[in-house]
């Protein structure tokens, strides 16, 4: 999948492939994340967004499911859970 750089908020790269519905991001932590079922629309939106972070943020990150597929996870640890316990 060809890769798009931008710098918006977080996002670092996005990237869709038409046939499979699917959108790729690049967070700048260096996490990759895939959502699937996205329309050539959203993705067109998104791609000529002034405000990208924000679209995302708004339109994909709450109405898709995201799939890992590089990067490192969430720490293992917060210090917080300490304070607060674990959820």
């Amino acid at each position: 999948m060809e890769m798009k750089k931008i710098n918006s908020g977080k996002l670092r790269a996005i990237g869709y492939d038409a046939r499979a519905k699917m959108l790729q991001v690049q967070l700048d932590d260096g996490s990759t994340l895939q959502y699937g079922g996205v329309g050539e629309d959203t993705w067109r939106r998104l791609s000529s967004s002034g405000a990208a972070w924000s679209f995302y943020r708004d339109n994909i990150e709450e109405e898709f499911s995201a799939k890992r597929v590089s990067g490192s996870g969430p720490a293992a640890n917060n210090p917080l859970d300490e304070l607060f316990g674990k959820p």
